[in-house]
């Protein structure tokens, strides 16, 4: 059986966190988008 892959909450959140997102014009648009439609912008858990 193969071993599962263990992604790193840090990295994860370095690449796509919110404030990642927001210091880039793109980033802010993309939560911008987001938050119209009423999606959750920091994922749960």
């Amino acid at each position: 059986m193969k071993t599962k892959i263990r992604n790193s909450k840090r990295k994860r959140l370095k690449r796509t966190g919110f404030r990642t997102r927001m210091k880039t014009k793109a980033g802010r648009a993309s939560i911008k988008r987001r938050r119209r439609i009423g999606r959750r912008l920091t994922p749960k858990g």
